[in-house]
């Protein structure tokens, strides 16, 4: 499993490596509305507690105060259209704030994280969903966060109406949510090429399978990367 760089700059004495706090790991989870990421998120954060290691949770966007500010102008429905460049580029201001104030800070002191979304949200609702160019985002994720990538990212995979059904049951529907069934296609088979793509990183779990099933296979990702410590 791909681990994160170091990206400090520098060179380190053999005292300094001996001294210096092991980072976190970060594990991200992603999918489509309805899929169940809220309910297996907090599953996995408390598995990994309880095994002894702090836990910060965080979501995309938002994160911190200014990028949870960002998060409400992207999902309020409006009048004003929001072009879909704007929706990428607020996307990543939030991003880059949650990185930089939040996760790179925590990661560092030896956190675990755990976010619900990150820039593979990105890639496959802007990028899919929406038709900007995956280099294009690829691009702007290589500036906002450089090598601050996850150690596992979780794709919980349902189909388009089995997700959207679930998600109308919860509340009045998002910016977002309201989107057509076509649209959540795309995002969907985004989802699943950027994993097919990034074996190493991405594991697909099911979540047409019971509750209980997919719980099983949640804890047994975080084992291995339990284990990895």
């Amino acid at each position: 499993m791909r681990l994160l760089r170091n990206i400090c700059g520098g060179c380190a004495s053999s005292a300094d490596r001996e001294s210096r706090v092991e980072r976190g790991k970060f594990i991200t989870i992603e999918g489509i509305e309805g899929v169940g990421k809220s309910t297996n998120m907090a599953k996995l954060v408390a598995h990994i507690e309880a095994a002894g290691h702090r836990v910060l949770r965080t979501r995309e966007p938002g994160g911190t105060p200014l990028a949870e500010d960002i998060r409400d102008l992207l999902k309020d429905r409006s009048d004003e259209p929001i072009p879909e460049i704007a929706e990428l580029l607020l996307m990543f201001a939030a991003r880059s704030l949650n990185v930089n104030n939040v996760i790179l800070p925590a990661l560092e002191a030896g956190t675990w994280v755990v976010s619900d979304r990150f820039t593979d949200s990105s890639r496959a609702y802007q990028g899919g969903g929406r038709g900007i160019p995956l280099e294009t985002i690829d691009r702007l994720a290589d500036w906002v966060h450089g090598d601050v990538w996850p150690d596992l990212t979780i794709l919980l995979d349902a189909p388009v109406e089995i997700g959207m059904e679930r998600a109308k049951s919860r509340s009045t529907p998002d910016r977002f949510e309201q989107e057509r069934h076509d649209f959540f296609q795309r995002v969907r088979e985004c989802y699943l090429g950027i994993a097919s793509r990034e074996p190493t990183r991405f594991v697909v779990i099911d979540t047409m399978q019971s509750l209980d099933e997919v719980k099983f296979e949640v804890r047994a990702l975080a084992d291995q990367l339990l284990g990895d410590v």
